[in-house]
C-alpha cells in the first residue's frame, strides 16, 4: 500500500473551473478571485476577503499596512513555519518568540510577559487547524495597563489605538471558536490555500479583516486589493476595457496579487468544503482517535472542546516516552511500510538561520517537548476506510517496536520484513491496493 501525506483535493469539479478559466482566455486576477473572495466573507462572516498569492506575502503586506518597521517588536510563538517570524523580519521588525502551551498554541501568559513599548502586533498560530486562545489574547491586548504601553506611530495603529492581533489560520479555515468562524477572533485572518492545505489554489492565500467599526472594511479592501498589484491604481481586467489602459502608482506597493487560474482551484473546493470535504476530515480523526486510544502512550491531540473545534487540518499524533530519535525512527518505519508521514514543527530556534541571529531551543522548553514527539498522519477527504485502518494497525506497530523492543538499528528491508510477519495483524488482508 502507498499512502502518501497530503495530495491536493482534485475532482471533475476542479478541473472544469480550471478549463473554464483556460477557455475564457482570462487566467490572472480577475472574476474568479472576486468570486473566491466571496465564498471566503461568506465561510468566515468577515467584513472582506483579500486573496494573495501566499500566506507571506499576505502577512507582509499587512505588517506594512500597519506600519510595522525596524525598531518595532511582534510577538509570535517559537512554534511554528518559519514564514511566521519571516514576515516580521521582511518588515525590518524584531521577532520575540515565546514558548507554546500543551495545545501546541502560544501560551497568553508568555505574551503577556514578551509585552513592551515597542510591541506592534501579536501574531497567533493555529497549529494543525486548531484556534489559539484568543478570548485571553483580546483581554490581554485590550487591558489598561496594555494599552498605555502602546506607543502609535502610524496612522492606522492611530486609528486601532493598541497591539493588532494577527491570526496566522494558515491551517485553520473551517475552525470555530464559540460557535463562529475563528477568524472573527482576531483583527486580522491570513489563510494559506498552499497545496496542502485544507483548500488549495496550488499556492495562494488570503487576508481576511475583521477591525473595529472605526475602519471601514470597504476602503481598506480597495486599497489592499491596490497594494497587491504594486499600487498602481487598475487591476488588469479594468485595463483591458477598451479605452481603460491608462493607470497611475498611487503608492508603493507589491506584486503578490492571485491569478484566476489558481483561484479557480480553490473556488471548485470551497463550494464542498463545509458539507463533504471537511466532514470527512473529521470523520477520519475520530477513526484514528478510536484506532488508539487504548494505547498507554497515545495523546490525543486537541480537536473540540466546549469553545473550539480545529479544521482537522492535521492530525498531530503525539506518543508519550519517546525520544526525539525513536519519532525520527518511526516516521522512517511507516515510510517502508508505505505510509508518509510527516512533522509539524521544527520549532524555529532549532533552524540554521534562527540559531544565527541568537535564538535558543534551551528557552522553549514546552516547543520542544511537543516537537519531539510529534507525528503528523495523512489526513485528507480521500483516504478510504481501509487506508485510515492500515495508517492505525502501522503505527502501532512501528511504535511498538521502538518501546517494547529495544534493538539496534536493522537495515530498512529487514524492518519492513519485521512489521509484515511479526507484528502487523493480517498485514496481507490489504492485498496490494494504492493511493490514487
Amino acid at each position: 500500500m502507498n499512502i502518501p501525506f497530503s495530495p491536493p483535493f482534485i475532482d471533475q469539479s476542479v478541473i472544469d473551473q480550471v478549463l473554464q478559466s483556460l477557455q475564457d482566455k482570462w487566467i490572472t486576477t480577475g472574476p474568479k478571485v472576486k468570486a473566491l473572495e466571496q465564498e471566503i466573507v461568506e465561510l468566515t462572516n468577515s467584513d472582506v476577503a483579500i486573496c494573495v498569492n501566499s500566506w507571506t506575502s499576505g502577512a507582509i503586506m499587512m505588517l506594512k499596512w500597519f506600519g510595522v518597521k525596524p525598531g518595532d517588536e511582534v510577538i509570535i510563538p517559537a512554534y511554528t513555519y518559519c514564514a511566521t517570524a519571516l514576515s516580521v523580519l521582511h518588515c525590518g521588525a524584531t521577532p520575540i518568540m515565546v514558548d507554546v502551551s500543551d495545545d501546541f498554541c502560544i501560551d497568553p501568559k508568555k505574551v503577556k510577559k514578551a509585552i513592551t513599548s515597542k510591541t506592534k502586533a501579536i501574531i497567533a498560530v493555529d497549529i494543525s487547524g486548531w484556534p489559539c486562545n484568543y478570548v485571553e489574547l483580546n483581554t490581554i491586548i485590550r487591558e489598561s495597563e496594555v494599552i498605555n504601553m502602546f506607543t502609535a506611530e502610524s496612522e492606522k495603529q492611530q486609528l486601532l489605538g493598541r497591539i493588532l492581533l494577527v491570526s496566522d489560520a494558515a491551517h485553520s479555515i473551517g475552525a470555530t471558536y464559540n460557535g463562529l468562524a475563528s477568524a472573527k477572533m482576531s483583527d486580522i485572518t491570513i489563510f494559506s490555500f498552499h497545496a496542502v492545505k485544507n483548500i488549495t489554489t496550488a499556492e495562494g492565500g488570503c487576508v481576511c479583516l475583521n477591525l473595529p467599526p472605526r475602519f471601514s472594511a470597504l476602503t481598506e479592501y480597495e486599497f489592499l486589493k491596490k497594494y497587491t498589484l504594486n499600487g498602481q491604481s487598475k487591476d488588469a481586467l479594468a485595463k483591458s476595457k477598451g479605452g481603460g489602459w491608462r493607470y497611475d502608482i498611487l503608492f508603493q506597493g507589491l506584486k503578490i496579487n492571485m491569478p484566476d487560474i489558481c483561484a479557480a482551484v480553490g473556488l471548485a473546493q470551497i463550494k464542498k468544503y463545509i458539507n463533504e470535504l471537511l466532514p470527512r476530515r473529521k470523520e477520519i480523526a475520530s477513526k484514528y482517535c478510536k484506532g488508539l486510544e487504548q494505547m498507554n502512550w497515545f495523546i490525543k491531540p486537541p480537536l473540540q472542546d466546549d469553545n473550539r473545534e480545529t479544521s482537522y487540518h492535521l492530525f498531530p499524533l503525539r506518543i508519550m516516552g519517546i525520544s526525539e530519535a525513536q519519532r525520527d525512527q518511526i516516521i522512517d518505519d511507516l515510510a517502508q511500510l508505505g505510509v508518509a508521514a510527516n512533522v509539524h514543527f521544527i520549532p524555529m530556534p532549532m533552524l540554521t538561520y534562527f540559531k544565527s541571529i541568537g535564538y535558543k531551543i534551551k528557552d522553549y522548553p514546552v516547543a520542544y517537548k511537543q516537537y519531539s514527539c510529534e507525528i503528523s498522519l495523512p489526513i485528507y477527504p480521500q483516504l478510504s476506510d481501509n487506508e485510515i485502518q492500515f495508517v492505525i494497525e502501522s503505527v502501532i506497530a512501528t511504535v511498538q517496536i521502538q518501546l517494547n523492543k529495544p534493538r539496534k538499528l536493522q537495515p530498512k528491508n529487514r524492518i519492513k520484513e519485521d512489521l509484515k510477519l511479526n507484528i502487523l495483524p493480517n498485514f496481507s488482508d490489504y492485498g496490494q491496493q494504492t493511493h490514487i
